[in-house]
């Protein structure tokens, strides 16, 4: 392939994908055998503000580049304009005998990088509502309290009248059962009895009632 084939190509995948991705993508042709590495076709030159003929790289820098980078691939690397735009370029080079050409990518992603901190902001959460509401901890020493009292009356739970659910009510609210997070549903659970019932059974037995625990 000669310079001129070389340049023909590395231009139309540079159009075509300065087409594929749109406005924000910035793509262009340099010329790497020069040091200056001049610009000869560029698309979506509003993303750096460059011409065909410029020496400045994305970075508004026009200095040499050292012979390793002025053959080497450069991928996805950031880089941010003199205007302050988020970018991520990347270079790949096509070398013949006698030319050097490169196609550069310049991506700018300064939208996304604001959306994504939006978003990072209203998916942010402190703690899961599962771990706020029931703790695991609470949950082990609560059935271990009822599994004490339960123990005491000498009958399973389905086995137990009106009668020994309120003994068994006031000897979990004289353990301190009821200080646990939503230990009144938990006990109506046990009990299949219904919540109220069980504030019922508190207010009978010389406990606080009040609303169902949430």
């Amino acid at each position: 392939m000669d310079r001129e084939h070389a340049f023909e190509f590395l231009d139309r995948a540079a159009r075509g994908l300065a087409e594929m991705f749109g406005p924000a993508c910035e793509t262009l042709v340099h010329d790497m055998g020069v040091p200056t590495h001049p610009i000869l076709s560029i698309y979506n030159n509003h993303v750096s503000g460059r011409e065909v003929g410029s020496t400045m790289d994305i970075m508004g820098v026009g200095w040499e580049l050292d012979e390793e980078a002025s053959t080497t691939d450069q991928v996805n690397l950031a880089a941010t304009t003199p205007d302050g735009r988020q970018v991520k370029s990347s270079t790949f080079h096509l070398i013949g005998e006698d030319y050097n050409l490169a196609l550069g990518v310049n991506f700018d992603y300064t939208g996304l990088a604001f959306a994504e901190r939006i978003l990072s902001g209203l998916t942010d959460v402190r703690s899961d509502l599962r771990s706020a509401l029931w703790q695991p901890e609470d949950s082990r020493q609560l059935a271990g309290l009822f599994e004490q009292c339960l123990a005491a009356l000498g009958k399973p739970a389905d086995a137990l009248t009106k009668d020994d659910r309120l003994r068994l009510t006031a000897l979990l609210k004289e353990r301190g059962a009821f200080s646990y997070r939503r230990s009144v549903p938990y006990v109506a659970g046990r009990l299949g009895v219904s919540r109220y019932t069980v504030y019922k059974y508190l207010k009978e037995a010389g406990g606080e009632g009040g609303p169902p625990a949430k």
